[in-house]
């Protein structure tokens, strides 16, 4: 099994959000909910309008734990979803196709995947990026393992460690500087 990566550079990101900006709103409000949120992308793509829209906070049952939770949408992500959501019904999806389907995974995983290519990353890249993504950058930020760990209902703080990539980061430094 191969694991994804986080986008640990910040220049990255801010990369890709310029390319989804020219490229789709749908995209870019897909992309920045996944960084800023840190759902699971099947909880992502089983959002509708009225989930999000003139809401100050996300609130779901998670698809994979059935527990009930509650996102405060940041400054970064309220006009954003302001905009993507006008003039739409509440009771439609939040992505969908040209089709007018649902967005499934396997779209989620192009878009991101494409995107991570055209901004010309080399980490392997999935659907778990965007939620390791939020991780990774949430630990950099608040060194609050418990808390990121409790955000990601991960039973121990080693699995959070792992699962954001720092555990390797660490391991990948040790080897760097150890030399015989």
């Amino acid at each position: 099994m191969t694991t994804v990566e986080p986008i640990r550079k910040m220049s990255d990101l801010r990369k890709i959000e310029k390319i989804l900006a020219a490229q789709s709103m749908r995209n870019l409000v897909l992309f920045t909910i996944g960084t800023n949120c840190g759902l699971r992308i099947s909880d992502i793509l089983a959002l509708n309008i009225g989930d999000v829209k003139g809401k100050n906070y996300i609130q779901l049952k998670e698809k994979k734990t059935g527990k009930f939770k509650r996102i405060p949408i940041n400054s970064k992500l309220k006009p954003m979803l302001a905009k993507y959501t006008k003039g739409k019904n509440p009771n439609e999806p939040l992505f969908k196709t040209i089709f007018k389907n649902r967005l499934d995974r396997i779209a989620a995983y192009r878009i991101i995947n494409d995107v991570c290519a055209k901004a010309g990353l080399e980490e392997k890249i999935g659907t778990h990026t965007l939620r390791k993504t939020f991780g990774y950058h949430y630990y950099k930020m608040y060194k609050d393992i418990v808390m990121l760990q409790k955000i990601f209902n991960h039973s121990t703080p080693q699995i959070t460690l792992r699962y954001i990539g720092i555990e390797q980061d660490k391991i990948d430094e040790s080897y760097t500087h150890f030399i015989l």
